[in-house]
């Protein structure tokens, strides 16, 4: 049986051993460590400077760890930085790819503005497609109002002398069921946009303008015209559909024999 001397210094040999072990383990990692750590500096350094193609990254360690800094370790580090170069161009193109910035189609531009008759003046859109804007929507549901409250619509000005005359022959000389409706346009706060409106969708740009389901059968000298070759009356049913009725309020009797 081996003594207590003999024990005790076993123990000591194999308590060094252990000691010695975890020393070199412990360098080994250290020295694992720090070049991730060098190599990591260095590849955010070369990524800064990616733009400049003539500089070229720093050579700080032995990057192939043949245990020499050397033109192998210098080619190592552009290597890099030229996948990392790579890497955020193609980020960049798959970013810009999700979300191009596409231009406006032409045929959403021509055409628009104030020489554009006939057209509405909204801002395309990302689709190219001109929507309108908001006092243009007001309008349109303004005058969509006005053309609902009659089959006929007398667009007028309360000054006019042929809006006057034109109002003296419908409503006067004739019965017209359902009774025509009047819009002065000088007193509704929308006059001057609804009139521009008007000119845009009849061609007609004056007053009076005398409208039957959204039609217009003219102004002033045309309703003057109508009314003397008697066709006044047949032109308003007509194009009513015989859902209006019209007809002189003191027609010409039979005469006296």
């Amino acid at each position: 049986m081996p003594s207590q001397r003999r024990m005790r210094a076993l123990m000591y040999i194999v308590l060094a051993g252990v000691v010695t072990l975890l020393f070199f383990t412990s360098q080994a990692r250290h020295s694992r460590d720090a070049d991730f750590y060098s190599k990591t500096v260095d590849a955010l350094g070369s990524k800064s400077r990616g733009n400049d193609k003539s500089h070229q990254a720093p050579i700080r360690h032995d990057r192939d760890a043949d245990g020499d800094i050397d033109n192998e370790d210098a080619k190592m580090a552009q290597e890099m930085a030229d996948r990392l170069k790579q890497a955020e161009k193609k980020a960049k193109e798959n970013a810009n790819a999700k979300a191009p910035n596409k231009p406006d189609a032409p045929r959403a531009v021509i055409g628009v503005g104030s020489a554009a008759g006939g057209q509405h003046k909204g801002v395309p859109d990302e689709e190219g497609q001109v929507k309108e804007t908001a006092e243009e929507h007001e309008i349109e549901v303004e005058l969509n109002t006005i053309l609902k409250k009659s089959p006929v619509v007398i667009f007028s000005k309360s000054y006019c002398p042929y809006s006057k005359l034109a109002k003296g022959i419908l409503l006067d000389k004739y019965v017209i069921e359902p009774t025509p409706h009047v819009v002065e346009l000088d007193l509704h706060p929308l006059g001057p946009q609804i009139q521009a409106r008007l000119g845009e969708m009849t061609g007609r740009r004056t007053v009076p303008n005398i409208m039957i389901y959204g039609k217009s059968i003219g102004g002033g000298d045309d309703i003057s015209a109508l009314d003397k070759e008697k066709k006044l009356a047949g032109k308003i049913t007509s194009l009513g559909g015989h859902r209006i009725k019209a007809t002189e309020r003191f027609e010409s009797g039979p005469k006296a024999g």
